[in-house]
């Protein structure tokens, strides 16, 4: 960083604040991982520099052979790990690469989507109404049991009753596995494309840590940045089953992507993809993507051990949820607690949530980015110990939760004030407090051992 470091100081400064932040704590969200130094010096690579609107050998712009080389080297690479007849690589994140598909099948207000309601830990782009995708495409969504699974039964009769041209398949907080062939089945019976969102399993999916929704879906999207620990983007695949429902479908995602919501690739990022890709090949990979489920099943099961109540009653991939509620608290302040610590985890809504999305009963975990820096089992007790120690010296810490002040608009604008100054006063109490920061020493001395490559 020394050209940085001379021309920008400042940001130089923040930058190396942040690589020291991303050392010292442990970091546990789980859309989140380390990624190489070699996907890192690929995206800082002279691909920055170029500009190429189009596809491999049908470009707008001149001086793209390389450009074309690497895209198509991205191709292959997903193709072949996933085992798809079709890649396309150029979608910026995964939200544009999910509208993108339903640009390319579905008549805007008309179509429906259906997908796991958010709130039930879905994703935004799976039909919310407050997203592009429940604005400008109608959107059913179904959810969770009361024990936090998958209710099949429920799913397909509002399969058949709502009769959806896609349903979505994929979540961004569900601890189990996704049975894609029963998925498959309810969007057979009702003639629907089943578009498998594998964004957080990905890298469980190429390691076969996690079944592949390849012989069931007819389109598949993934980021690349989560458990494929890649750069930040996104994939979007065509099967052989979605090529025999429709032998344009290739055509028409792809065209959706450029020139239906995109411009230019961002070629340092295929490029990046590229190394990822080829880093997930091979028995190193696939042991780590192994242990990441070793992993968040020993924390699953230490976190349950210690009397915390978990979303779907454990872990079977990369991620648990907390649900907080039988411990009296709530996951604005048990996160805020958490990171000052030095454990970062994400606030979460659990399913059938009273609480409103910026103060939700829960916490997500994951265990990508512990994995990546090669921790195992052991380190597993320790975080779910450091965990219950940093809840417990909370724990008579309670939001205000007066429903009877929700009776009227302007009570609850009150309420909404009691919790924004219970939470500020939470973090002037809590910012350094003597055991919090005791556990946040403990947990630098662990991380030293386990240096970020």
């Amino acid at each position: 960083m020394a050209s940085l470091i001379k021309i920008d100081p400042q940001t130089a400064e923040i930058i190396n604040n942040e690589k020291r932040r991303q050392s010292d704590v442990l970091q546990l969200i789980p859309s989140e991982n380390y990624t190489s130094p070699a996907v890192l010096e690929t995206l800082g690579s002279v691909f920055t520099n170029k500009y190429s609107e189009g596809y491999p050998k049908k470009r707008y712009y001149q001086g793209n052979k390389f450009v074309d080389d690497i895209e198509i080297l991205a191709q292959e690479r997903a193709k072949k790990l996933f085992g798809v007849p079709h890649a396309n690589v150029q979608p910026y994140s995964g939200s544009p690469a999910n509208t993108a598909v339903y640009l390319a099948l579905l008549d805007p207000l008309k179509d429906k989507i259906m997908g796991l309601s958010l709130a039930f830990g879905g994703h935004l782009t799976h039909g919310s109404p407050v997203s592009i995708s429940g604005k400008y495409f109608k959107a059913v969504s179904y959810e969770l049991d009361r024990s936090g699974k998958l209710d099949f039964n429920e799913i397909e009769k509002l399969a058949k009753r709502q009769k959806p041209k896609i349903i979505v398949c994929g979540f961004t907080a569900y601890p189990l596995t996704v049975d894609f062939e029963k998925f498959a089945k309810i969007a057979d019976s009702v003639g629907a494309y089943l578009l498998a969102d594998i964004s957080h399993i990905a890298g469980l999916v190429v390691a076969d840590a996690h079944p592949s929704p390849v012989p069931y879906a007819h389109v598949i999207m993934t980021t690349t940045h989560k458990t494929l620990r890649g750069p930040r983007g996104a994939i979007l695949m065509v099967t052989k089953k979605g090529l025999q429902k429709d032998p344009d479908l290739a055509d028409k995602i792809d065209k959706a992507v450029f020139p239906g919501l995109q411009g230019g690739p961002h070629d340092n990022q295929t490029a990046a993809i590229a190394v990822a890709l080829r880093e997930a090949q091979g028995k190193p990979f696939q042991e780590y993507a192994n242990q990441i489920v070793k992993n968040s099943k020993a924390l699953a099961h230490e976190l349950t051990k210690h009397g915390f109540k978990l979303s779907g009653g454990g872990s079977e991939n990369h991620l648990i949820l907390v649900d907080l509620q039988n411990l009296n608290l709530n996951g604005a302040p048990v996160a805020f607690a958490l990171e000052v610590a030095g454990i970062v985890v994400n606030k979460n809504g659990v399913p059938f949530d009273p609480m409103p999305p910026f103060y939700p009963s829960g916490i997500r975990i994951g265990t990508p980015s512990v994995t990546t820096r090669g921790m195992k089992e052991v380190e597993m007790e320790k975080i779910a110990a450091w965990i219950k120690k940093v809840v417990y010296e909370i724990k008579g810490e309670k939001l205000p939760k007066d429903k009877q002040s929700l009776r009227s608009s302007s009570s609850t604008a009150g309420l909404k004030e009691k919790r924004s100054g219970f939470l500020k006063d939470f973090k002037n109490k809590y910012s350094n407090n003597k055991k919090l920061l005791s556990i946040a020493k403990e947990v630098q001395s662990l991380t030293k051992q386990f240096p970020i490559s």
